[in-house]
């Protein structure tokens, strides 16, 4: 009778245990949402004093991989102002399971991540940036209510682009 109430407790325990663990990982997968264009366009489009990070980039790119972080940290930096970082994957959504996904929670990367599902590039870039030929890196900065744009190809050189944000961050009044 006490083997079978040690064992019971044990069972329970390993149980407990295991369950833990999957609540865990599952509370860490990140959340991203697959759009089309159109839903990205609009949001971009909307009248607001925040400015936007928008940082296009794929897990297949080498060069998008390396600057992830310092994205990430400015992200950080950057948390009390009027700013929004969005990571917009150019990944292949059948890859957002098992390539997007576990690199985002590999490398901490806390900001909103959008997949964009448009595979007919041309029909989109131009609206991003005129002179962008689709390459990746990229990021686009925002502010509508300034009028304010900046647009940068390939790797950003991180004295320019902060340089560019804190033009773009709009002022807080402190009392």
């Amino acid at each position: 009778m006490r083997n079978t109430a040690s064992f019971l407790r044990w069972t329970t325990f390993l149980m407990l245990c295991c369950l833990a663990t999957v609540t865990k990982s599952f509370s860490q997968e990140k959340k991203v949402e697959v759009i089309k264009f159109e839903h990205l366009q609009k949001s971009l489009n909307r009248l607001s004093d925040t400015t936007y990070v928008v940082h296009f980039w794929a897990t297949w790119c080498r060069p998008c991989i390396e600057e992830m972080p310092v994205f990430e940290q400015l992200r950080k930096e950057y948390s009390t102002k009027k700013m929004k970082f969005l990571f917009v994957s150019l990944d292949f959504p059948s890859d957002l399971m098992n390539k997007v996904k576990p690199f985002l929670t590999k490398n901490n990367i806390n900001a909103q991540v959008l997949l964009l599902d448009e595979p007919d590039y041309n029909a989109w870039i131009d609206l991003v940036d005129k002179e962008w030929s689709g390459s990746i890196p990229a990021t686009l900065l925002l502010n509508t209510t300034m009028r304010k744009r900046k647009f940068f190809v390939g790797n950003v050189k991180l004295s320019e682009f902060t340089e560019e944000l804190k033009m773009m961050c709009p002022v807080t009044i402190q009392n």
